[in-house]
């Protein structure tokens, strides 16, 4: 997330007049403009149908609701900025510094909230579903609803300032690139540490929800079905598998600056381009994985309470 279209090396190849000179389409530029692509055809619909749609969320609480549309609302925020990004892998950054660091601070922020939401949402559903006998944490977790909400962007507009700070434009031969310029390397090194830090601590809490979910789950009649349990295994998977690769490449990159590695160094330059592209993949499964999960919750609620 960190080096978001920060490594795109110029191609000596020209091009028309009036237009930046395409880069090479080797596998590091090819790959994420394709999957960047494929993740704002897909994921921007299938986040507006969630929206519209809502499937079968009437036996959902209040605040599993709103915490799902709001998953929805900062997925699509995330996505909107990619033909931006898509056109700056191509061609060059042609918006200017304002554009970049604001669009920039936008994707933070909202892929920074949707991180939050998603940890916020399996806390929520094993407080919910494993303390579901305690009425006054139902009656809790009614209440704070839209404040949440107020919080957790509140919080990921923070943890984005540093976006607006280190985000400029640079020239690399003949292209205008929208990357970030640190003042020193503990500067750089604390960017980084912050961001594995949140995504560290948000895997944490989501591990520990879910591996305590799974241990109730046969106690818990509501959670009775094998396929229950594969959708909530393929929700945490999805999540670890598309989010952790960033955090440790960032965590990697702290060790080369602190080692002084520049063979490791390289390596984390070469692969930012292709991780940066799986949380915006998990941006495209979030509606599929969470409005598929609720559709047989409810049903399963229906057809015990039947």
């Amino acid at each position: 997330m960190e080096q978001l279209n920060s490594t795109v090396v110029t191609s000596n190849i020209s091009s028309s007049p009036g237009l930046p000179p395409p880069v090479s389409w080797d596998s590091s530029k090819l790959v994420p403009a394709v999957v960047l692509s494929l993740c704002f055809l897909l994921g921007v619909p299938g986040n507006v149908s969630v929206i519209i749609r809502r499937p079968n969320w009437q036996h959902l609480s209040r605040l599993t609701q709103i915490l799902m549309l709001n998953l929805a609302m900062s997925d699509i925020l995330s996505l909107l900025p990619l033909p931006l990004w898509i056109y700056s892998f191509i061609y060059s950054w042609i918006f200017g510094l304002v554009a970049c660091k604001l669009v920039t601070y936008l994707e933070y922020c909202s892929l920074y909230c949707s991180l939050l939401t998603v940890t916020v949402l399996s806390v929520q559903r094993y407080l919910q579903v494993v303390h579901l006998q305690v009425v006054s944490l139902q009656r809790c977790l009614h209440q704070v609803g839209k404040w949440l909400l107020v919080v957790l962007w509140l919080v990921a507009m923070a943890l984005s300032t540093h976006a607006l700070v280190v985000r400029q434009i640079t020239t690399d031969q003949h292209r205008t690139l929208c990357q970030s310029q640190y003042s020193s390397r503990p500067q750089q090194m604390a960017v980084l540490l912050s961001e594995s830090l949140v995504g560290c601590v948000s895997c944490c809490i989501l591990a520990f929800s879910y591996i305590c979910l799974h241990r109730n789950v046969k106690q818990t009649a509501f959670f009775n079905n094998p396929q229950t349990t594969r959708l909530l295994t393929s929700i945490i998977v999805a999540f670890f598998v598309l989010w952790m690769p960033n955090f440790i490449i960032n965590l990697l990159c702290v060790a080369a600056i602190s080692l002084k590695n520049e063979d490791l160094f390289n390596f984390c330059l070469e692969s930012w381009n292709i991780v940066l592209t799986l949380p915006f993949l998990n941006s495209c499964l979030n509606p599929l994985l969470y409005a598929f999960a609720s559709r047989n919750m409810c049903s399963q609620q229906t057809d015990e309470e039947g």
